[in-house]
């Protein structure tokens, strides 16, 4: 068993946006990162995603409408929902996601 400091690891990040995955859960990667006021461009996925912000807010519109996450609340993106991040967010946030599918072998093959 390991015990990990999100807080700190968060911390020793070069750049903020840029996650560190901590480890994983069966197929569920567990990523932490600093976040900054920056915004991000917007994105979509295949499957969902978990966003836990252990401390300061994260500012996201989500699906066109915006939405604050703030310290201690957990926010779960539905795949298909495109989002982004607002100018604004600050803190420790830690990211749980699972891969997005790829093509089979034999799909590849068939295209």
């Amino acid at each position: 068993m390991q015990v990990i400091d999100l807080v700190a690891q968060a911390a020793g990040l070069e750049r903020a946006w840029s996650s560190r995955l901590l480890g994983e859960v069966g197929t569920a990667g567990l990523k932490v990162l600093r976040m900054d006021a920056l915004p991000l461009a917007e994105e979509t996925h295949s499957v969902a995603e978990a966003l836990l912000v252990l401390d300061g807010c994260l500012e996201l519109t989500v699906d066109g409408r915006p939405v604050a996450v703030r310290a201690g609340e957990l926010a779960v993106v539905p795949a298909g929902s495109p989002h982004a991040v607002r100018p604004g967010s600050r803190g420790t946030l830690v990211i749980v996601e699972v891969p997005e599918p790829s093509h089979r072998a034999g799909d590849a093959q068939n295209s």
